[in-house]
């Protein structure tokens, strides 16, 4: 597919494999929906997703309007919030590298995000990544939950989940401004160089990224359960379109762009990343002070003025 095949490549050049590749969605109970007297849009707003959130909360029932990640990290809380930010026109950086946590488009999003999580998030939400919400969303207790497309599998499977024949799907949300605040993401295969096996591995990598492999799999676990987000002919395929959130998945997808994520010019590339090496450490830095923003530690305002600070004194290093 253009989209996660674009992630890999360089000059012309394909560097890895994708074995699946994902962006993030909406993921809804329609039984908490339709209780709640709304419809969910196939391309809802953020301002929709909070009302539905609030209105779908029942702390009596252990019901959270919405589940979304809190546990600090680069690839934890700040994928979902550098996603989230997007649509609500912030960047990390401008066009002269110059840091923008002090800019209002952040403090719209950390503090729209804290002060929803505040009134329909689940307790205990800073320790929260993709594994603790997935289980969270199986057991009932989310009435919605955005992140990972792969993770339709998971809450649709009736082996695991107890909402499996409840559950919608929606593009992530927008706040109107052109970008919506899903990511785009491959887990890959490559060869290091100089590595004594460089043919087995070739072979395997064509095997396990193959057409053969996708249909080996839907043999064993059904359509659903395939490695989404990678082959173009997947989604071709007559069998895999009747899968629920196929074609969800394949929008999400094509809707992210990461040489132009954000509303404004950026001078890196990625969507709920920047693919700069000091990413890594300066955002799972940044993370714990959203974190702590989170669970009312120091306030929305402290949190973006010291991630201000790091990534400026990070920026001079």
């Amino acid at each position: 597919m253009p989209a996660i095949r674009g992630g890999l490549t360089h000059d012309g050049k394909l560097y890895a494999a994708p074995f699946y590749g994902e962006s993030s969605m909406v993921m809804y109970r329609t039984d908490l929906m339709e209780a709640a007297g709304l419809t969910m849009p196939d391309a809802p707003t953020w301002e929709f997703i909070a009302d539905a959130a609030r209105k779908m909360t029942n702390r009596d029932n252990e019901v959270n309007g919405i589940c979304l990640r809190g546990k600090a990290g680069w690839g934890e809380n700040m994928a979902f919030l550098t996603a989230m930010s997007n649509a609500f026109g912030a960047r990390w950086f401008d066009e002269s590298w110059k840091p923008q946590f002090d800019q209002p488009e952040w403090k719209n999003t950390l503090q729209f995000y804290v002060n929803l999580m505040n009134d329909a998030g689940p307790k205990g939400a800073s320790s929260n990544g993709f594994n603790e919400n997935l289980a969270l969303f199986q057991q009932g207790k989310c009435g919605m939950w955005i992140d990972a497309t792969v993770a339709a599998s998971f809450v649709t499977n009736p082996n695991d989940s107890t909402v499996a024949g409840k559950v919608g799907f929606a593009l992530a949300p927008d706040t109107g401004l052109g970008k919506r605040s899903n990511w785009l993401w491959a887990w890959s295969l490559a060869i290091p160089a100089g590595t004594k096996n460089a043919e087995s591995a070739k072979k395997f990598i064509e095997w396990a990224t193959s057409k053969a492999y996708l249909e080996l799999v839907a043999s064993k676990e059904g359509w659903a359960n395939v490695p989404p987000g990678t082959r173009t002919s997947l989604y071709e395929n007559a069998e895999y379109r009747k899968v629920p959130f196929a074609k969800m998945t394949l929008d999400s997808i094509n809707a992210a762009d990461p040489t132009n994520p954000t509303v404004k010019p950026v001078p890196y590339v990625g969507v709920q990343f920047a693919a700069i090496p000091e990413f890594q450490g300066l955002a799972t830095t940044i993370g714990q002070l959203f974190s702590a923003a989170l669970v009312g530690q120091m306030s929305v305002d402290d949190a973006l003025a010291q991630a201000q600070r790091v990534a400026t004194r990070e920026g001079r290093v």
